[in-house]
Formats: structure tokens, C-alpha cells, sequence
């Protein structure tokens, strides 16, 4: 089956990506380009370096823009999807959502319209042991965004560990945060893993933090021989 990718450059979208590779044809990935950095369905932080990270997995990408306007977006992201059905001949859509039922829901029903499979290799995954996993099969992960306490400006630009994994394991029970930030609590960037036929290397970036709210704002990348 030939399926798009909902890609966002974090990691649960690189990772699902992934996943749907095991057994089917990505034919490409489909980017949406929120002005909103507030959007409700869409991943802000850093996107434009999606274009870096479909460059370095080797998959055509389709970005397409929106003003991320809650419910009016959905009408984007339906545009999208039926160009990547047209132009890639993709049969079904991939995404990475774990619990969100608000994006899934309309995922799911934006693709019954068009015809297309819904597939989310990560819903209903245990948090913790998906991390632990995301690690262990040779993902590197930094932390792009913060928005919740207690996440301070020490996490911006830190790169995912097992330790760092067991902190958010003892936050989700002290803070009830979702230690993978379905909340929204953080956000993530993927520099390197099984897909990346290149890695990528942050050159340049800018932390920016207040009030339990910070993005590492990454200004200039390459692309470096694995």
C-alpha cells in the first residue's frame, strides 16, 4: 500500500513513519505549515526544517499552508491530502498520534471523505515504554518546546536519554504530565535514526523561555554523513 506520512519533523511522526516503512510504500510526506504557532492540530516549533529531515530520509515532501485557525484548518488539511492523493497515488494516511483523540478523531474522518486508510501505528501506546523503544532502536531526539510546569529552560535543546526518560516518568506521576507531550506539554525535533540515510546537525539556534514556556529555535542546520 502506498500511504502519506503527517510529518512534523517531531518524533512521534518521524517514528510512525518508520513504522508504516516495515510493511508499505511512503510515497511521501505531508507537512502542514501552520502560521498559527498556537494551532490546535498542527506541530510549529522548528517546521521549516522538516524540508532537512525529508531530504535526509530521501522522501519527497508536500508542505501546504495554513493560517491555523481552530476548525477551519481541518479545510487545509483535507486540500492537502487529496494533492498528495493525486499527485503520489497514496491509498491511506499515517499519523502519530498516542491519545489525542481531537486530532485522530478528525484525521480519521477527513480521510473517510477522501477515501483513504487511517493508520496510527502509536495510539494507545504506553508512554514510557514507546520512549524507551524510540531510544533503543537509534533515534535522537532534542527537546524543541516546553509549555507546561515543571519544565524549565534546562530541557530546551537537550537531547532524549534513558535518564531524562525516567524524569518524565516520575513527573507523570507527581504532575500527571504525558511524558511523550501528547498534552502539549513539550515538543520534540529528530536529528538522526534507522530511517536518516544522512543525520542532521543543529549549527545555529536560540533558546527563548518564560513562565513554564520555551522553544529552542533552531536557525541553521546541515546535513552530515552518517
Amino acid at each position: 500500500m502506498r500511504l502519506g506520512v503527517l510529518f512534523s519533523g517531531g518524533k512521534d511522526s518521524v517514528y510512525a513513519c518508520w513504522r508504516a516503512q516495515e510493511k508499505d510504500t511512503v510515497a511521501c510526506l505531508i507537512t502542514l505549515l501552520s502560521q498559527n504557532p498556537d494551532s490546535y492540530m498542527f506541530h510549529t516549533p522548528n517546521i521549516r526544517f522538516a524540508s532537512s529531515q525529508a531530504e535526509a530520509m530521501n522522501i519527497p515532501q508536500l508542505c501546504w499552508p495554513t493560517r491555523g485557525i481552530e476548525e477551519e484548518e481541518l479545510k487545509d488539511l483535507k486540500a492537502a491530502l487529496a494533492e498528495a492523493k493525486d499527485r503520489y497515488g497514496i491509498e491511506g494516511i499515517v499519523s502519530g498520534a498516542i491519545e489525542s483523540v481531537y486530532q485522530a478523531a478528525r484525521v480519521q474522518r477527513i480521510c473517510q471523505a477522501l477515501d483513504l486508510w487511517s493508520f496510527n501505528p502509536l495510539w494507545q501506546t504506553d508512554q514510557i515504554d514507546y520512549l524507551l523503544t524510540l531510544l533503543r532502536d537509534g533515534f535522537r531526539v532534542i527537546i524543541s518546546g516546553v509549555y507546561a510546569y515543571p519544565f524549565d529552560a534546562s530541557w530546551l535543546g537537550e537531547e532524549l536519554t534513558e535518564e531524562m526518560v525516567m524524569r518524565l516518568a516520575r513527573m507523570q506521576e507527581r504532575y500527571q504530565i504525558n511524558p511523550s507531550g501528547e498534552g502539549g506539554e513539550i515538543e520534540t525535533f529528530v536529528l538522526d535514526g534507522p530511517l536518516f540515510r544522512e543525520r542532521i546537525e543543529v549549527l545555529r539556534a536560540s533558546r527563548v523561555y518564560a513562565h513554564y514556556r520555551g522553544q529552542y529555535i533552531i536557525e541553521a542546520v546541515r546535513l552530515v554523513e552518517r
